[in-house]
């Protein structure tokens, strides 16, 4: 079967590079084509534009790039018309995939299925309406999401397991590097425990958050911060971010390039921007603390108490339904903050203890099932199944 697949960030390049891998065991013939990135180029296919062409966030970038962005749109409705896939899945990345799901289904019988919902919970809970109309089938990663659509909006999904489950173990499997020859390879002092610092995958992100993130793990001197450098960020910002930052303090942050498990598993503690990466934190075992500088920050907190439906930005805490780990957001958000509950965690604490105990019941919630396995049995058992029940 044909397999068209869009995806916005590296996340998504990811999470749909397992699919993909995942539907051609049970697919023998399947035929990717896709808007995409390495990771997916790699398990093979036509990649018609690299994510990084598409992924502008917030809306002064959008803004200034909305003739590239209605290009690409355009681009893509005529490129799947004319190569008439079996299925078409989106991967997250709402805001462009919601209205090509529109497009499909008003202009084409083309099935559209959805792998990792759109945060709709947190905010633009009146996406459910298009959502309803326009995607065939949800294949959620989250299990609280599961009430949220059947419960609350009566719109049956798919749980499939969470992916970062088995990315996390798997890497685990296969990974047997000493801390001593993981801090010898990035000249790292093996005698200093590492804290992390997960500063985001967009370059406002880091700008915003590693500098306050700095200055706090900097307070204790008897462990060594290490930057973990996303792939969507280039090294040339983040040579410029850290040599402005090293001529107003003295700072020299050592930094690790596509090696964020890696780090993770010899890390004591960790500062993390909110996403996947809190997740990725807890399963590692690894206590830490949520930092998110936002604009306005009083106005940021009223509309979280008064107006987003979900109570945690942390991944961690939305499966706990409790909150596990602290989040310092928008009037939260200061160096003073991030380095008391910084010191909280470290070895000896009981909070720490907590946190590790607590961790166990976000592993329990997600389950053990391999998500993109689970998630492409599915696809290709209802792809089979429509493809029986058309006319001929």
């Amino acid at each position: 079967m044909k397999y068209y697949l869009i995806v916005g960030e590296a996340s998504g390049d990811l999470h749909a590079s397992r699919l993909m891998a995942s539907l051609k065991k049970i697919d023998s013939e399947a035929d990717f084509r896709f808007l995409g990135g390495d990771l997916m180029s790699t398990v093979g296919g036509t990649r018609v534009r690299h994510y990084k062409e598409l992924a502008y966030m917030g809306f002064v970038p959008v803004l200034l790039h909305l003739r590239t962005i209605f290009r690409n749109m355009a681009m893509c409705k005529k490129d799947i018309v004319a190569w008439n896939p079996d299925v078409v899945i989106l991967v997250d990345y709402p805001g462009f995939n919601l209205k090509i799901a529109k497009f499909l289904r008003r202009k084409t019988r083309i099935p559209v299925y959805y792998y990792i919902s759109p945060k709709i919970w947190a905010w633009k809970e009146w996406r459910i309406k298009s959502i309803k109309r326009d995607v065939d089938e949800m294949f959620s990663i989250l299990p609280f999401e599961v009430p949220f659509y059947e419960g609350k909006h009566h719109y049956k999904i798919h749980y499939v397991g969470n992916p970062t489950v088995e990315e996390v173990r798997g890497f685990l499997d296969g990974y047997h590097e000493s801390r001593e020859e993981f801090c010898r390879r990035h000249h790292l002092d093996a005698s200093k425990p590492i804290i992390a610092l997960l500063a985001g995958s967009r370059k406002q992100e880091v700008k915003d958050n590693l500098p306050a993130m700095t200055f706090a793990a900097g307070a204790f001197p008897d462990y060594q911060q290490v930057l973990a450098c996303a792939p969507s960020v280039d090294d040339e910002f983040y040579d410029r971010f850290l040599a402005n930052a090293s001529r107003c303090c003295d700072l020299v942050l050592p930094r690790v390039k596509n090696e964020t498990y890696a780090l993770l598993r010899h890390a004591t503690a960790a500062l993390v921007t909110s996403g996947t990466a809190t997740l990725e934190t807890a399963l590692f075992g690894v206590p830490q603390v949520v930092c998110y500088e936002t604009p306005v920050p009083k106005l940021i907190r009223f509309a979280f108490n008064h107006i987003i439906q979900c109570r945690y930005i942390s991944l961690v805490n939305l499966i706990a339904d409790r909150e596990i780990v602290p989040e310092l957001m928008a009037d939260r958000f200061s160096v003073d903050n991030i380095r008391t509950e910084l010191g909280k965690l470290l070895p000896g604490s009981t909070a720490r203890e907590e946190m590790l105990k607590a961790y166990g019941e976000v592993r329990g919630r997600l389950g053990d099932t391999v998500a993109p396995d689970n998630a492409a049995r599915i696809m290709v058992g209802l792809l089979r199944k429509d493809s029986r029940q058309s006319p001929c």
